[in-house]
């Protein structure tokens, strides 16, 4: 990998989007401007998630630089973006990755999206209580 050169992967989930660029260094993870553990300082558990696809090819994130710039969704959703963009800039630097990652299903988007409010409804599927008399 050349001087400067990144892989990049865009990862979204819910209504977030992550930008992710990947590249070989000393393995600082920035979000945002922000160091990994304190974007995500609330939430522990999710800077798992954020590491599994590095686990799930037996590469080290350590020597990797990653660089995120992520927005909209909550931290549980930037999270599971930010995993896509990593898989798939992974793939972009080593094509011979991708059925590992396909295989651990993390290179699929998640399409769950929030259904809309109707009208007539309280919410999106929630009527008014029903009164028999």
């Amino acid at each position: 990998m050349a001087a400067g050169h990144y892989y990049y992967g865009l990862g979204r989930r819910k209504s977030a989007t992550a930008q992710v660029r990947l590249k070989s260094g000393k393995g600082s993870f920035v979000v945002n401007g922000k160091e990994v553990k304190d974007y995500f300082s609330h939430t522990k558990p999710l800077l798992y998630v954020l590491t599994r696809p590095f686990t799930a090819v037996d590469l080290e994130s350590s020597k990797y630089d990653i660089t995120v710039v992520v927005k909209g969704g909550g931290r549980s959703g930037q999270a599971e973006a930010i995993q896509l963009g990593i898989a798939k800039a992974l793939v972009e630097m080593n094509e011979d990755l991708k059925s590992t990652l396909r295989r651990a299903d993390m290179l699929g988007r998640d399409p769950r999206e929030k259904e809309r409010k109707k009208p007539g409804l309280r919410g999106a599927r929630r009527k008014q209580q029903f009164t028999k008399r």
